[in-house]
């Protein structure tokens, strides 16, 4: 059952990857799409799967990726410990990162991946997150009722948004006013197993919640993608993205991943934004939208 559950997922991620493809050549006809199928050796130096990354640049997309990959075979130990495997993997997934240039359109990201460290263990992770610049609250309200309504069959979105609040923090910029998000969250799940502990189940749950990834994101940037916008808000933008610079190279768990597990680099780093600033002591100018802006990169109900 494990084997069927693995070939259907790696086929859902593949067909997502598409339909996201689509989606962003019809809304930017300036894009120009690199596609870069690449392979992989394991630990062992044996022939170890791979992937297909896809990356997106034009007039209203800045920079994107939108990746996928099946990745098998030995791991290093010290590794495969953290993982609670027997010393080798399987893993297939999505992961995708769209950084528009407008600074009123939100930069999104999102992941979905299956792994088995070995036997008939096995186990979920993913999510999507929402980045934006500017304070319009009612975009935000958009993107949490997407996944509430994604995650309302299996009572799920209360404990995921949580664990997203929890983990895309950059927690060495800890204040008074508490962790500093990167953005304002959305659901995150990591090392995820239903209460049957059932894969086809448990496949079944996380092929539906990644199918509310295109109503959750496409209708905010579509909306917003061509506002007009002024230097101040692309200075906004341009620190804020240094701090996802921040939390990508600092803490987050897939960078760790496809680097230990000898995935391709530069399509692990295709998450990171095309441009990003860094200002001693940045702070947005006092009473700006900007400012306001700070005060959602902390957890809310939405």
């Amino acid at each position: 059952m494990l084997e069927v559950q693995k070939k259907s997922f790696a086929s859902h991620v593949r067909e997502l990857q598409d339909r996201i493809t689509q989606e962003l050549l019809s809304l930017d006809p300036s894009i120009k799409l690199i596609e870069d199928p690449w392979t992989r050796k394991d630990f062992a130096g044996d022939e170890g799967g791979g992937g297909i990354t896809r990356v997106f640049t034009g007039d209203l997309i800045e920079n994107a990726g939108v990746n996928t990959s099946l990745i098998y075979g030995k791991v290093d130990p010290l590794f495969s410990q953290k993982i609670g495997g027997s010393g080798e993997v399987w893993a297939t997934g999505i992961s995708l990162i769209i950084h528009p240039r407008n600074p009123k359109a939100p930069t999104v990201h999102a992941n979905f991946r299956l792994l088995s460290p070995g036997s008939e263990d096995y186990w979920f992770g993913g999510g999507a997150d929402l980045t934006p610049f500017y304070p319009a609250e009612e975009d935000f309200h958009h993107f949490h009722q997407q996944w509430k309504e994604a995650c309302s069959p299996y009572g799920c979105y209360e404990w995921m948004k949580k664990e997203c609040d929890e983990y895309f923090v950059n927690h060495h910029r800890s204040s008074e006013r508490g962790r500093e998000m990167r953005g304002i969250g959305g659901i995150f799940f990591d090392n995820f197993r239903g209460p049957q502990k059932d894969i086809e189940t448990d496949t079944q749950m996380v092929k539906h919640l990644s199918e509310y990834f295109i109503p959750s994101y496409f209708p905010i940037l579509k909306k917003n993608i061509a506002l007009p916008y002024d230097d101040e808000d692309e200075d906004f933008q341009l620190h804020r993205r240094g701090r996802y610079v921040e939390f990508n190279l600092l803490h987050d768990r897939g960078t760790l991943f496809g680097l230990k597990t000898n995935g391709r680099t530069d399509s692990i780093f295709v998450s990171l934004p095309a441009r990003a600033k860094f200002t001693y002591c940045y702070a947005p100018k006092k009473g700006s939208a900007h400012e306001k802006m700070m005060e959602y990169y902390y957890p809310h109900n939405w």
